[in-house]
Parts: C-alpha cells; sequence; structure tokens
C-alpha cells in the first residue's frame, strides 16, 4: 500500500450568520411535480442523500483533489454525543452545500464558506441526522423533535412543518411531489410516510416497521418496490408506485442504514455483522457476508464494476463483488466506519471514527490520500465541482478554542487551488 499523504487540519472557525426562518404556512412557489429518478447519477448527484432513489452514492463523472488541502472549516456543525452517523452535505443547483447539524440548525454554504442563511427546528436536544432531499427549490429534512420540514432554498424561510412521530434519525426521499420518510416513536414502534411536498399533508403510511427506524428507504421504480429497514431487524418491502405491502425479510439485528437497490435487488447491512443482498421481488436472500463488526453504513453500490464498496465497526471498508458477494478487497482504518463510501470517478471516499476521511482507489483499495478531521467522520463525502465536503461529529478527545468539543463541515479541494 502506497506511503499515506496525509493533510493534518488547520480548522479555521467560519462564523455562522443568518436569521432563523419561522414562517409556518408559506407554500412554496412554483413547486409542482418533478420526476428525479431516471437521470444520469451525475445530474442528481448531491439533490438527496446517496445520490438519488437507489441510494447508490456512484458518481462517475466526480473528480476528487489528487494532492488535497483543506480550504475551510465550518465550525459547530454538531456538538452533540449522540452516536447515530451525522448528516451529510448535499449541493443546490446553483453549487452551493446545505448542511444539518444535531444543534437542530440547518445552513447554506457557498463554496468559499460564506453561510447564507441558518434555519432551524423547534426542538434542539439531539437535532438533525438525516440529510435534506431538494427538490423544487425547496430542501425536505426530519429531525428528532418528530417532524418533517420544507425550508425554501433560497431564503431558508420554513414553508411547512408536518409533526410525524416523536423522532425522526433517517434522510427523505422525493418522488413525483411526495416525500418518503421513516419515523420513530418512544415505544418501541414507527412508521413509513408519504408526505405532501407542496402542503406537508400525510397522504400514505404504513405502521409495520417497529422500534425506531432510522434508515432510509430506497425507492426502485424498474422492480416496482419502496424498501426501508428497521430496528427490529426486519427489511420491508411495499410496492411501488401504489403502495401495497409485499414482504419483509428479517435478519439477526437491527438495520439502522440507508438500502440501495441495484439489478433487482437490496443491498444493505445488519447489526449481527452481516452485509446482504436480498431480491427484491419477493424478499430472498441472495448472499450474505460477514464482516468482524457491526454494519450501520449503507453501502455504494457501482454499476459500471458490478461492485459494492461498505464499512463496518471492525474499521473495515470492504469492497465486494456485487454478483456473489466475493469480496475483492479490503482498506482497515483505525477506527469504526459508521457511515456510507462515496464512489467519485476513479475513487473511494470513506470517513472513519479514526477522525479521517480517506480516499481509495477503488480498483484496488489502496489509499491515496487522507485527510485528518477534528472528530469522528460518520457523515458520507460530498464532491461538487472537483471539492470534497464532509462533516465530523463532536469528540470529547478534541477541545476548540471555546473549550469545548464540536464538529464541524469541511471543504477539501486541490493543494494548488485549482
Amino acid at each position: 500500500m502506497p506511503t499515506p499523504r496525509r493533510a493534518v487540519l488547520s480548522a479555521i472557525g467560519l462564523a455562522a450568520t443568518g436569521g432563523v426562518a419561522g414562517c409556518l404556512d408559506a407554500a412554496p412557489t412554483g413547486a409542482g411535480r418533478i420526476d428525479d429518478d431516471g437521470l444520469p447519477a451525475s445530474a442528481v448527484a448531491t439533490t438527496s442523500f446517496r445520490g438519488g432513489l437507489h441510494r447508490r452514492g456512484v458518481y462517475p463523472d466526480a473528480t476528487v483533489p489528487t494532492e488535497p488541502r483543506v480550504a475551510w472549516r465550518l465550525r459547530d456543525v454538531n456538538t452533540g454525543d449522540h452516536t447515530a452517523a451525522k448528516a451529510s452535505p448535499v449541493t443546490t443547483p446553483e453549487g452551493d452545500i446545505v448542511v444539518p447539524g444535531d444543534t437542530g440548525e440547518v445552513r447554506r454554504v457557498t463554496p468559499a464558506g460564506e453561510v447564507v442563511w441558518t434555519a432551524a427546528v423547534e426542538e434542539t436536544k439531539r437535532g438533525i441526522h438525516g440529510t435534506p432531499a431538494v427538490a423544487n427549490g425547496t430542501a425536505y429534512v426530519g429531525a428528532y423533535d418528530g417532524a418533517l420540514y420544507a425550508f425554501d432554498l433560497a431564503t431558508g424561510e420554513r414553508f411547512w412543518r408536518r409533526k410525524l412521530g416523536d423522532a425522526i434519525g433517517s434522510s427523505p426521499g422525493y418522488h413525483d411531489g411526495v416525500v418518503y420518510i421513516a419515523v420513530e416513536y418512544y415505544e418501541p414502534s414507527g412508521a413509513m410516510f408519504g408526505v405532501d411536498a407542496v402542503t406537508g399533508e400525510v397522504v400514505w403510511t404504513d405502521r409495520r416497521p417497529t422500534d425506531h427506524p432510522h434508515s432510509t428507504c430506497a425507492i426502485d421504480r424498474d422492480a416496482e418496490r419502496l424498501v426501508v429497514g428497521s430496528n427490529d431487524g426486519n427489511l420491508y418491502a411495499w410496492t411501488y408506485p401504489d403502495l401495497t405491502f409485499a414482504w419483509s425479510f428479517g435478519t439477526g439485528d437491527a438495520i439502522k442504514g440507508p438500502i440501495a437497490t441495484y439489478d433487482g435487488s437490496a443491498f444493505f447491512g445488519s447489526w449481527d455483522d452481516h452485509v446482504y443482498r436480498v431480491a427484491l421481488d419477493d424478499g430472498t436472500v441472495e448472499w450474505t457476508v460477514e464482516t468482524g463488526g457491526m454494519v450501520m453504513s449503507g453501502p455504494a453500490v457501482e454499476a459500471a464494476t458490478d461492485t459494492v464498496y461498505i464499512g463496518s465497526h471492525d474499521s473495515r471498508c470492504y469492497a465486494l463483488d456485487a454478483g456473489t458477494g466475493n469480496v475483492r478487497w479490503v482498506f482497515d482504518t483505525d477506527g469504526r466506519i459508521i457511515g456510507c463510501p462515496t464512489v467519485a470517478g476513479d475513487t473511494v471516499l470513506v470517513g472513519s471514527y479514526d477522525r479521517t476521511c480517506y480516499a481509495l482507489e477503488k480498483r484496488t483499495g489502496d489509499e491515496r490520500w487522507a485527510v485528518d478531521g477534528v472528530g469522528f467522520v460518520t457523515s458520507a463525502p460530498t464532491v461538487v465541482d472537483g471539492a470534497v465536503y464532509f462533516t465530523d461529529r463532536a469528540s470529547e478527545a478534541f477541545l476548540d478554542g471555546s473549550g469545548g468539543p464540536t464538529g464541524g463541515l469541511y471543504k477539501i479541494e486541490a493543494a494548488d487551488g485549482g
């Protein structure tokens, strides 16, 4: 393995300015039904968590810096100690970044690191861990106050807030004017919801998922399925678009991470230490791969190479043959991997509990570079215009200038500024 070229942070604290939006009932102007599926991955790469309805996390046209440097760090995005993976940044059509934090704030940030606006949810004990879906000039995101929010992408003004349960830790999916999201309750139960993107009204719900579902759903229109995992250890499937319950598949422990779909199958990890491929038509298991620890990470599934990339609590990132589950390579970090890998061109980006974001050669798993964060890197890295963005979570091992632990948003660019 080549010698790592490690860029060590000199963290830059940026002032987070901008007002908190408070409008409750405004209607999104010009919002209509759009079809955001079926486009090239690069066209919808960062408009929702994992790049679209299939949640594959693959962006073939993206480029990653060869020699990286930290351009800037926006502080105090994450300050809590909750161990779930933190929200990942997504891009706007104009190339800005939208990033939520466990502080309960959502920010729109320019590539220069300037905060355009700041909005907030109503209760901020655990804030936001889900990644927004961006459509129709609106950012949709759930929060740990149990509500789904719609914020104006241009101003941060709140269009609507819909209380759905006791907590939301998953990321929403948007299709054809409806936002789909898993919701948690204090009692060991939960639900999947479909919410009208314009009005915030509930248009569909199913309460089969139980025990605080935290997983992010995928929609596969070719297979006519919507699938989501749950902390009860089951993968649930409904027909799509008519949303009739189809089947459930049980694992040995919680399914926490997002589901990805490809080639008629669902790919996901379980806290029973396994990665699964399950047929979307009937829920039949097609293969399983045992790792050395729980799998909270979600898979990146690359159709062009028939490869699944996924992390594990055993500190390793795995490249698996999508057809057979055979291991192609393994890269070992020094900490748990609970966030999702991202495939950007010929590079796999992945964060670790060792406070590092890694760039790996996707064919071999060799390390190209590593950038040290301040806290645990648990978000999925996002690539926009050749730059890599990621967030980390607060870590007790780091005390910032104010004397407390904090996690931030980072921009990684080419060392020569190009």
